[in-house]
């Protein structure tokens, strides 16, 4: 059998250490074995195009039963990876594994974006599909060089008629990671740094604990367009836990599908059992939006986070031309330390509604919670369904003590409005 120079050295130690263990020292060897990527030709110059390099890694580790990639200290640029069953990635302190920004290092592919399959759309930087147990790990970085695609999506759309609908797909642009149909995966220490579109989609995912993991985009620029830190796409059972947002699109985004056939579409299953806690939020469009493709949406508790800067807690998108499902949500225990958003914003959202000549679809909202809200925030919030199309139900308000510019709750058709304990400016408020 022959083994990588890392993997031998592991092998050795183990056969030495303990020489009857046979077979069983021999598969533990290869799995835990660590494929250097300097050893695979990659340079660390910030220019050299590392994907053939680090592909082989991948490619090594897999055929000799797994492994990690490990990413020493240095800059190294790549195009699209593709990880495969049992191969981890381990980003060293100092790594940085930085996007190309030339996209035909992103060869256009079928790939899970915005609520459906587009057949011709780019690849992540990190691929993992149908790769359970995958692990990003370490303190280094993923770079997407987003400033140049950012400047690019701007021009086109300031110069297309369409302007306000120009579709997000209109420039081509890398995600960082895309995690997808995969169990049991583990994202830890990461920074994602400036990510030419969504930063971490996980699509079809079954159990996933994102920790200790950072998503930022530059204080000095102002908007870069769609760098959501975490999309969680049709996936369950998912915690976030300790982690910080500096973006300027959505911190976390439940998504799913979209249209009036959504839920009949089988490759998007409810996100359901997310829990998120001890997170810090200094930029970005809220803690957790709905949308703006969801269809199910259940069983979700944010918890014991804090807001450094002007971020709403929740934002809900209805949207007219989707069949959605958003029920028991939970915010508990969140205090803003600076001037945050608005609390919520539950309300109509048509930015790209197309109804296919369809009847407007109907859509519930119900048992959603705002628990120990503290702080000072610009307004209470909105509440208000699509016309005829949304029932609001079961929504409560508990042990408040916010600073609020605009003090009263922009509530309308909704049952079942409850406040309890709810103090606003120093004084008790009710429904």
């Amino acid at each position: 059998m022959s083994l990588h120079p890392f993997a031998r050295r592991r092998f050795m130690s183990l056969m030495l250490a303990a020489p009857f263990w046979g077979s069983a020292l021999m598969a533990d060897a290869e799995s835990s074995a660590e494929a250097l990527i300097t050893e695979f030709g990659a340079r660390p110059d910030g220019a050299t195009i590392n994907t053939k390099a680090i592909q082989a890694a991948i490619d090594h580790l897999a055929s000799r039963r797994g492994g990690t990639v490990v990413i020493p200290q240095g800059t190294f640029v790549s195009g699209a990876l593709f990880f495969k069953p049992q191969v981890n990635l381990h980003l060293r302190a100092g790594a940085v594994l930085q996007c190309s920004t030339d996209m035909a290092n992103f060869p256009a592919q079928r790939t899970r974006i915005e609520g459906h399959f587009e057949e011709k759309f780019n690849p992540a930087l990190i691929n993992a599909t149908n790769c359970d147990g995958f692990q990003l790990t370490g303190e280094g970085t993923l770079d997407g060089a987003g400033r140049p695609i950012w400047d690019l999506f701007w021009k086109l759309r300031n110069a297309s008629p369409a302007r306000g609908n120009f579709p997000n797909v209109g420039v081509p642009r890398a995600r960082l990671a895309l995690i997808e149909s995969s169990r049991d995966v583990k994202i830890e220490g990461i920074t994602f740094k400036d990510s030419q579109f969504w930063n971490l989609h996980i699509y079809n995912c079954d159990g996933v604990a994102v920790s200790k993991t950072r998503f930022e985009v530059p204080d000095d620029y102002k908007q870069a367009p769609s760098t959501d830190g975490i999309d969680l796409d049709s996936s369950r059972n998912v915690t976030i836990d300790g982690c910080f947002f500096s973006v300027t699109d959505d911190c976390i985004a439940a998504k799913g599908s979209k249209g009036p056939h959504a839920m009949k579409d089988t490759d998007s299953p409810p996100v359901e059992h997310i829990r998120i806690r001890n997170c810090v939020y200094k930029r970005g469009g809220g803690v957790l939006t709905l949308g703006s493709e969801a269809t199910i949406v259940r069983d979700v508790v944010v918890e014991n986070c804090r807001i450094i800067g002007n971020v709403r807690i929740a934002t809900l998108k209805l949207r007219p031309d989707t069949p959605q499902h958003y029920e028991d949500i939970t915010f508990r225990n969140i205090t803003s330390e600076a001037t945050a958003s608005a609390i919520l914003s539950v309300q109509p959202w048509s930015q790209y509604a197309n109804l296919q000549g369809e009847a407007p679809p109907q859509s519930v909202v119900r048992n959603l919670s705002f628990i120990g809200i503290k702080g000072h925030y610009t307004a209470f919030g909105t509440i208000r369904p699509n016309p005829g199309q949304t029932e609001i139900s079961n929504i409560s308000f508990k042990d408040f003590d916010v600073v609020l510019q605009q003090e009263k709750l922009a509530a309308s058709g909704v049952k079942g409005l409850t406040f309890e304990n709810v103090i606003v400016n120093g004084q008790p408020q009710s429904a």
